[in-house]
């Protein structure tokens, strides 16, 4: 039977082996009999450059390269690794897709993206969005000395956990408003996203007909993966051993 995996918000890093581990499994005993295998950003706690190079960040490339010999593999960015070029990809044999992707999945057209644009609510982190993917920010960041980047990625990520525990759990979701916005501007009816954190498969309306909002899962747990075929949806857990 032909299927394809999604996943996303993996946050890899050396200090949690459990999900190195459980991403290891699922890539040569899953991803590796898949159509496709589609990762939908946040792979890396956090990216500081191509050029640091590091055994840990050689060996994901590695087993994400030997996949890509039997599946293709594609790739859009997170808001932790949004800083991931072509360098990297291409050692792990990953296609860049767009922010925003449209595929053919078995005769569906679905919409692709990380899913943190679509957090409008949260106002403070939208403006540093637009700031860190437009043209200058990322330039300046990355001739930085890769001390520097490390130490301002640390502090990033310090600030972020301080701000997530005053927001309203309803600012770091998705805007409902926001999904039928995006999906109507693509002219679809189902959109798979991650971001959020909080998996499940949503029904809602969106140009005039019924919909379909797929989240994908973090990996901080378990192993989050969705699995689809041309008539199934299935959003699978794979166990820490």
């Amino acid at each position: 039977m032909s299927f394809t995996y999604f996943i996303a918000d993996l946050h890899l890093s050396a200090d949690r082996p459990d999900i190195t581990e459980c991403l290891m499994r699922f890539l040569k005993e899953d991803a590796i009999n898949a159509d496709a295998l589609y990762v939908l950003g946040d792979l890396f706690e956090v990216w500081i450059g191509d050029d640091n190079v590091t055994p840990f960040n050689t060996a994901i490339a590695s087993a994400f390269k030997e996949v890509s010999q039997h599946c293709p593999i594609y790739f859009i960015h997170g808001n932790r690794d949004f800083a991931i070029r072509e360098k990297w990809l291409s050692k792990a044999g990953m296609t860049l897709l767009n922010e925003q992707e449209v595929i053919d999945l078995y005769g569906t057209p679905t919409l692709l993206t990380h899913g943190d644009e679509l957090c409008t609510r949260d106002v403070a982190y939208q403006k540093f969005r637009k700031k860190s993917r437009g043209w200058w920010w990322p330039r300046l960041m990355l001739a930085l000395p890769l001390w520097y980047r490390q130490r301002v990625a640390d502090n990033g990520r310090a600030e972020s956990k301080e701000k997530q525990q005053n927001l309203k759990p309803e600012i770091m979701d998705v805007t409902p408003e926001e999904v039928v916005k995006v999906m109507e501007k693509w002219g679809v009816q189902r959109m798979i996203h991650g971001h959020t954190h909080r998996p499940n498969i949503h029904s809602l309306k969106a140009n005039g007909k019924s919909a379909t909002r797929i989240v994908l899962g973090d990996w901080y747990d378990q192993g989050s993966v969705l699995r689809v075929t041309a008539d199934e949806v299935l959003l699978e857990k794979h166990n820490f051993n």
